[in-house]
């Protein structure tokens, strides 16, 4: 955390008359940057650049067909579903067993962590408390029903269930760590 006095050293540091196209520029120099690398690579057949065009390629067409439709179900997620539900079932005062509720939404999400951090974002300003988002994400990467059917076909019943017993009681411990300490030090996360 930082203290007052390194905030009050950052805002001396920074220029209150930096003219707002420069941010937008230094926000474009990355991808530009990349842009003439993968260019540079494909023109001077630089084979390192190509491998990285063809995974940027890959993983970008991925995101293509998850993401848009992923807030689309984001958004109705947000207007159908009522506060005082999210509340309920992972607020404040919503238990241990909102753990389970976490799990098995995250079970459900389809599109893994792309789609689970919108999801959390949601059900934080919502009402959801913190250990409960962290069980969420962490339940994301570890417990999607995709994941454990093509798991246990591949791997074994056995080698699924005994990586679920180790896991998910890890994801809530943790959860429940780090959502405590920090709510204990009122963190906000910002959406």
């Amino acid at each position: 955390m930082k203290t007052p006095n390194q905030n009050q050293n950052k805002n001396q540091n920074q220029n209150p008359t930096q003219d707002p196209r420069q941010k937008h520029i230094k926000n474009l120099l990355p991808p530009v940057l990349f842009a003439l690398f993968i260019a540079a690579s494909l023109i001077f057949r630089i084979e390192f650049g190509q491998i990285a065009a063809g995974h940027f390629l890959d993983f970008g067409s991925e995101m293509i067909k998850i993401v848009p439709f992923a807030f689309i179900l984001i958004g109705l997620f947000e207007v159908w579903v009522p506060t005082h539900v999210v509340e309920r079932h992972l607020g404040e005062q919503a238990g241990l067993r909102a753990h389970l509720w976490a799990i098995l939404l995250a079970g459900t999400t389809v599109g893994g962590l792309y789609v689970a951090f919108p999801v959390a974002a949601t059900l934080q300003r919502k009402g959801a408390r913190l250990a409960f988002l962290f069980t969420y994400i962490g339940a994301s990467g570890v417990c999607r029903i995709p994941m454990t059917l093509f798991e246990a076909s591949f791997l074994g019943l056995e080698f699924t269930l005994i990586r679920y017993m180790v896991s998910v009681p890890l994801i809530i411990l943790s959860s429940e760590l780090l959502g405590s300490y920090l709510q204990h030090r009122s963190y906000q996360i910002q959406s």
